[in-house]
């Protein structure tokens, strides 16, 4: 089922686009002795649900988890619908999943000035792009900072990659992430 909004009536904004799916993903970070590890867990939002219960149950994240963290960084039009991608860390579950290590290679990018959607982007581009992200907001936004003082071994891999805004998904001239 699609996820529908409602737009007001008082306003006269053109009448509404059709719903078009929208799937949540969430990349889940752990650390590993030389590194950062991520695994995927996707699934449909349905009319109704918040996509940020969705992405938490997605992650098995919780309250009883302290020093955990559910962002929100980034969507894309992939196919014929919306995926809404968030970054979970720590990630509960360490013996569950197909692990991918979080490496260097370059992310996505464009390749026309005017269509900024990346023809493919590999759930890597996506993990490398959140820890970015992630590196951005620890230097921006007191909670993450808070939460990444409480998780010394994950963040000190988090930290190597250039930090940037959220929807950059080309790497920064200045400076190469790791």
């Amino acid at each position: 089922m699609a996820y529908r909004t409602t737009a007001r009536p008082d306003l006269t904004d053109p009448p509404a686009a059709p719903a078009v799916p929208v799937e949540v993903e969430t990349i889940l970070l752990s650390a590993v002795r030389d590194g950062l590890r991520f695994r995927v867990r996707s699934g449909p939002l349905v009319e109704g649900e918040h996509p940020d219960a969705l992405a938490r149950n997605l992650a098995g994240l919780s309250r009883r988890h302290p020093h955990a963290l559910l962002h929100s960084t980034s969507w894309r039009f992939q196919g014929t619908g919306i995926v809404l991608t968030y970054v979970a860390l720590p990630d509960p579950d360490l013996e569950t999943g197909q692990w991918t290590p979080v490496h260097s290679g370059a992310i996505a990018g464009q390749d026309d000035p005017l269509t900024p959607a990346s023809v493919t982007v590999r759930p890597v581009d996506v993990a490398v792009h959140a820890c970015r992200h992630l590196a951005f907001l620890r230097h921006t936004d007191p909670l993450v900072a808070g939460l990444a003082a409480d998780l010394p071994d994950l963040w000190r891999h988090i930290e190597r990659f250039s930090p940037t805004v959220a929807g950059l998904l080309t790497p920064p001239t200045s400076r190469q992430h790791p």
